[in-house]
């Protein structure tokens, strides 16, 4: 028994040899058997003290263990469900701490699939708090610590809807993002076309869009996007109002210069405005083409014009009024010039007009001249024509008058060809005045004014034409029956008192041109005298036959004749 007490518990054996050294201790001093048997009843009592401590102690582990299980029982049902998977496990059979050791894996398993989870969780939200932050414009956010994710819903389902969250919003970034670019290029390019410094100006928006080495994140917030289309609005509308700017000075420019004759190597300076004239603002893109620069030279340059213009007004607007008159006179229109210049004179020394105004004016006056002239133009023309033809009728009459036409002198054979086609344009001149009434007419019932050509009316100069040619019809008419009534009484004569004809002269050999033209022309201008030479000759032929008897008779022919010659 007592070798078998060190293997049981080695303490024991301490508590017996304590024991023995207190009961030598106690016979060395003496004490009583009552004092003894209380202290050993001290001991006892604490050393029960000591053992039950160490049974509740024990079972206090036990029920440690028993609730160390329950909970990991509950955690892993609790993770289990925050997962949205079923737990199966068992605790099965023996001791609590084999039971706990059966389900500590399955535990650990779960504890890092949630931890695993709540990391996605974590990084999802945090880009979505941090793209949610850009977009309402708060700045960077705090991303130094991990945003609250709720561990009671960990599900997949849970995690794809804010996936899905996380998507639309980097979409809609991506979409901001590409807006926010595409205003600062819109922003760049109205700058570079109106010469305004562009990082100034997007800088005032938001710093960020101005960082050149790209690692400052463009705002994308809705105050940004308003502010930049505000900008682009703004720079816009003083594209505009630089560009009419410039359509009224290069407009002014070019009056100028058609006014002042200005050359072409002095316009050159200023092609780059007078291009932009008939631009629209889409059209306009070159860099500094509406600089405050540009304009202002431009300024300078039609102000300089200006002093120019009105040094030199005076001589255009007399240039103006000759080119009015000569206008006027190219269709044959009454202008007294002489009296428009005295009143510009007068005008213009009173100095209560604008000379800009009267020069406008009278470009209004050139204008309303030239569809005048425009409207006039075709009879104008037929009028002309109509009057060379009728002096190409008076040279054919003189030139059928002339014996001499016919020899063989230096220019007949250009008279005979003129001769030619006068007779061709003289048989058009009916046709040719018909055609110009009915166009004057026409043109007065339209107008209604009368049609003048140099101050004439052109109708009453084709009604005193007619009247000329029926007076000249007349005339031949006449002619024509005193000839008949001459040769009448020539033949009574001959028949009276017997006398003969007198052989005819060959054609060739007559004395008068006119009968060997033998054209209408011709046989009407043909005069009494030449006939009265013919009759002459016959009664000289025949007074040597009838003597006395019929110097009555023919001292009255010569009466006739200068009567028909009167006519």
């Amino acid at each position: 028994m007592a070798s078998m007490l060190p293997t049981l518990s080695p303490s024991r054996t301490t508590c017996a040899s304590l024991l023995r050294e207190l009961q030598i201790l106690w016979d060395e001093i003496g004490e009583s058997d009552s004092d003894r048997e209380k202290t050993l009843l001290q001991l006892e009592q604490e050393c029960l003290d000591i053992y039950r401590k160490r049974v509740e102690k024990t079972r206090k582990y036990k029920a440690d263990l028993h609730q160390s299980l329950a909970e990991a029982e509950a955690e892993i049902n609790n993770i289990a469900s925050a997962l949205g998977e079923h737990a199966f496990f068992s605790r099965g059979r023996g001791t609590l701490k084999e039971q706990i050791s059966a389900i500590k894996p399955i535990l650990a398993e779960l504890r890092t699939k949630k931890q695993e989870r709540v990391k996605e969780f974590s990084e999802i939200q945090t880009q979505v708090v941090q793209i949610c932050a850009e977009i309402a414009g708060n700045g960077e956010p705090n991303i130094s610590s991990d945003p609250q994710v709720s561990e009671s819903d960990l599900t997949v389902k849970k995690l794809g809807e804010l996936m899905s969250h996380l998507q639309e919003l980097q979409n809609e970034k991506i979409f901001r993002l590409l807006k926010v670019n595409s205003h600062i290029d819109a922003v760049h390019e109205l700058s570079a076309v109106l010469s305004i410094d562009s990082s100034k100006t997007l800088n005032e928006v938001h710093y960020s869009l101005t960082d050149p080495s790209g690692s400052q994140l463009k705002s994308i917030s809705n105050n940004t996007l308003a502010r930049l289309t505000g900008l682009i609005h703004s720079l816009r509308q003083e594209k505009q109002q630089r560009l009419q700017k410039l359509h009224n000075l290069g407009r002014t420019l070019v009056e100028l210069w058609n006014l002042m004759g200005t050359s072409v190597d002095e316009q050159k300076g200023f092609e780059h405005v007078t291009s932009l004239i008939s631009s629209s603002v889409n059209e306009v893109s070159r860099q500094g083409c509406l600089a405050l620069d540009v304009i202002e030279k431009t300024e300078l340059e039609v102000e300089r014009l200006n002093v120019l213009k009105a040094t030199k007004m005076k001589e255009l607007v007399f240039k103006r009024q000759n080119e009015l008159e000569e206008i006027y006179r190219g269709v044959h229109m009454d202008v007294d010039g002489d009296a428009a210049r005295q009143i510009l004179i007068s005008l213009i020394d009173s100095g209560n007009v604008d000379l800009s105004d009267l020069l406008s004016n009278m470009e209004d006056q050139i204008a309303k001249a030239k569809d005048q002239a425009l409207s006039r133009k075709d009879i104008v023309d037929k009028v002309e024509k109509w009057r060379y033809a009728i002096e190409e009728e008076k040279w054919l009459e003189e030139y059928e008058r002339d014996e001499n036409r016919y020899s063989a002198g230096r220019g007949a054979h250009k008279n005979l060809k003129r001769a030619e086609k006068a007779r061709n344009l003289v048989s058009k001149i009916p046709s040719i005045s018909e055609n110009l009434t009915a166009k004057v007419k026409a043109w007065e019932m339209e107008k209604g004014i009368p049609f003048l050509y140099d101050k004439e009316p052109i109708l009453c100069s084709l009604e005193e034409y007619i009247v000329l040619c029926q007076e000249r019809q007349e005339e031949k008419r006449k002619f024509r029956e005193q000839k008949r009534l001459q040769e009448q009484l020539a033949a009574e004569q001959e028949a009276r008192f017997g006398l003969r004809p007198t052989p005819k002269k060959p054609l060739g050999q007559s004395t008068n041109v006119n009968t060997m033209v033998g054209t209408p022309t011709g046989r009407r201008l043909a005069t009494p005298s030449g006939r009265r030479g013919i009759s002459a000759g016959k009664e000289h032929k025949e007074s040597g036959r009838v003597n006395n008897i019929v110097t009555e008779n023919y001292v009255a022919l010569p009466k006739d004749d200068s009567v028909s010659q009167a006519s």
